[in-house]
């Protein structure tokens, strides 16, 4: 007897009860979970409630016949293999029942081992095709995220949400403050569906002229409105078959979410001056960084679109509340940054590191980045990150020292301004071989002014 420690299942479709026998003792002696039903109808009944890895059916059958259930397995249970049996077998319907899905074509009457043989070969493909499918949803998966750093519980969490929402169809609504990473999620969830090789297109609906928001959406025939010398399409109508991320959708005008209403509801819409409505299959991904419950409340947005959008609600974490990713994100930055100026890889010191972790981050992760490519910009050649690199007036690097040392003797607020400045100055100077042009370009002022305080602070090439 097969060893098989799980047991896979098989369902037998036959109307001749001595063939229902026969072949469920032979299977059972392997080892096999098996079910008998006398015709179709029962067969795909009994699959409703029950999987079942391979199906055994008869090709002539009463009521519903053969070919006729071959093809609801098909469509209802596209990963059962299906083996056909029959003692009326023809190339003709060998070939038609192989067209239609059958893995195989068994004659009346078999052989054991013949059908053991062509059993085993049905389920090994089975096991394929899963681990196949697995592997690529694994890989879209890890290509979904490559750019999304985190290990928090919320990032966690989170990923799991994207894995489960991605390969559906419905819309996602990710809400999240300015800074947080919405578009990366957003191409997470196109990355893990089934549109994944199709368009993805972002679109800030804040950004785009109030005069020509339809007419890029939705696009314009010639001769719309002045200066429409041309036939133009709209973005969801390139974005056809793949996703579109609408960011900043409270900007929306009322007027266009009445229009966007209708393309989630109907699934087309009317170009500009346009008099035939369009088809179209896109997935709608929209974000907010405001409160959308309270824009319904004041009328500024439709409540109706704001339900059919937010079916699931993703919601991003501000960095100061994954501050455990602080040190994944900023050393990611580096590394990026590095490459991208071809120089060597930089480190932080725990005094920076520290600074960063403290830091509320107002900004969120693009500001953190802003901060790490300048520090890679500005480093000095030893490649080694210090928190006076850090812009003081957004990241507040001396915030604890300066309130721990006033609480005991005070400080002098000029002097220690005065120091970082001579710092930064003398960081760029080094990282530019001392040539002040260069230096006052990393520094964004003149060179004069540079040159000016170079001479005030006394500072000469080593």
């Amino acid at each position: 007897m097969t060893d098989i420690p799980n047991p896979l299942s098989i369902l037998v479709i036959d109307d001749e009860e001595i063939i229902r026998e026969v072949i469920g003792q032979l299977l059972q002696r392997e080892g096999y979970e098996v079910s008998t039903v006398t015709n179709g109808e029962e067969g795909l009944e009994l699959a409703k409630g029950q999987s079942f890895d391979l199906v055994l059916l008869d090709l002539m059958l009463p009521g519903m016949g053969g070919m006729e259930t071959l093809s609801e397995f098909v469509e209802n249970y596209p990963e059962t293999v299906v083996i056909m049996l029959t003692a009326y077998a023809s190339i003709q319907t060998a070939v038609s029942a192989t067209k239609k899905g059958a893995f195989d074509f068994v004659t009346k009457p078999f052989k054991n081992d013949e059908l053991l043989l062509i059993i085993k070969n049905g389920l090994e493909k089975q096991k394929l095709v899963q681990e196949n499918q697995q592997l690529k949803k694994t890989l879209r998966t890890q290509a979904s995220f490559q750019n999304i750093i985190g290990k928090s519980e919320k990032m966690r969490q989170l990923f799991e949400l994207v894995s489960q929402v991605g390969p559906r169809s419905t819309t996602v609504m990710i809400t999240g403050e300015t800074g947080t990473g919405k578009e990366l999620i957003a191409k997470a969830i196109h990355n893990c569906s089934n549109r994944s090789d199709k368009t993805f297109l972002s679109v800030n609906s804040g950004t785009i002229p109030f005069d020509l928001i339809e007419s890029e959406l939705f696009g314009h025939v010639l001769g719309a409105f002045t200066g429409a010398t041309r036939n133009k399409k709209g973005l969801f109508e390139v974005a056809n078959g793949g996703t579109i991320f609408l960011d900043e959708i409270g900007n929306l005008p009322l007027e266009m979410q009445s229009k966007l209403l209708r393309v989630l509801q109907e699934k087309e819409f009317r170009q500009v001056g346009g008099v035939e409505n369009i088809k179209v299959d896109v997935r709608i991904v929209a974000a907010t960084n405001i409160n959308l419950r309270e824009a319904v409340k004041k009328g500024d947005f439709r409540e109706d679109l704001y339900y059919r959008l937010s079916v699931i609600t993703l919601s991003l974490p501000p960095l100061r509340e994954r501050k455990e990713d602080i040190p994944l994100l900023a050393e990611h930055f580096i590394s990026q940054f590095c490459a991208e100026n071809t120089s060597e890889f930089c480190s932080l010191n725990q005094d920076a590191l520290r600074a960063l972790i403290e830091y509320d981050w107002p900004g969120n992760v693009r500001e953190l980045e802003n901060v790490m490519e300048r520090s890679v910009i500005l480093a000095p050649e030893d490649r080694i990150i210090r928190k006076e690199l850090f812009p003081p007036e957004s990241l507040g690097t001396y915030t604890k020292t300066s309130l721990f040392d006033l609480e005991k003797d005070g400080v002098s607020l000029k002097d220690l301004v005065s120091e970082f400045e001579k710092n930064l100055i003398v960081t760029a100077l080094e990282k530019t071989n001392w040539n002040q042009k260069k230096a006052a370009g990393l520094l964004r002022m003149k060179a004069t002014t540079l040159n000016e305080k170079v001479k005030r602070m006394n500072l000469k090439y080593p």
